[in-house]
This record gives structure tokens, sequence and C-alpha cells, in this order.
């Protein structure tokens, strides 16, 4: 069975009108608890940075879920690594004050 979405042929726009609901929500909520909602941008190469040394693997593919850094050797799961660099990013944003 297809999503409402595909049948549609509205998929993306669908899709993208349901994270920027998400993203209202959030923020809605955020700003209620005075916290700050964070963007990075969407083009931050966060799977493919070690957040150890800050080498950028760019032969990684979609498909390589685990990597070793060719500068320091640190063995990355793909997603843990990921976060771990998005949090960074984040974090230097606020201190920055850039976001």
């Amino acid at each position: 069975m297809k999503a409402m979405s595909q049948c549609l042929h509205l998929g993306k726009s669908v899709q993208d009108n349901g994270w920027g609901m998400f993203t209202t929500f959030l923020k809605y909520k955020l700003d209620w608890q005075g916290k700050p909602l964070i963007k990075i941008n969407k083009w931050y190469p966060s799977s493919k940075t070690c957040h150890h040394c800050g080498y950028v693997n760019n032969n990684l593919t979609l498909s390589d879920r685990e990597w070793t850094c060719e500068c320091c050797g640190k063995f990355h799961d793909r997603d843990w690594n990921a976060a771990e660099n998005i949090k960074n990013e984040g974090l230097r944003l606020v201190v920055n004050n850039v976001a």
C-alpha cells in the first residue's frame, strides 16, 4: 500500500510540511522552557567528519555504516559519529552567537 503522499505525487511537499510543523512545535516547546532551537547548516558533513580529529572522509557512501578515520585511526559508527558532530556544531554556534 502506498502512502498518500506518494499516491498524490505530493511526496516532497508533504514531507517538507511535516518537518516544518515538527520544528514549529519543537520551537514552541523550547521557547516555553526558555531554551533555544539551534539549527545547523543542512549541508554540514556530520557523517563524514571524524568527531575526534576533524578529518573529513569524502569517500564515505550512504551504504557505509561504519568507518575508521584515516588520520587518527578512530573507529566510527556512522550515526553516533554524526550525532556527536551535530551536538558539537550546535554548541559551537551557541558559543559564537551565530545561532
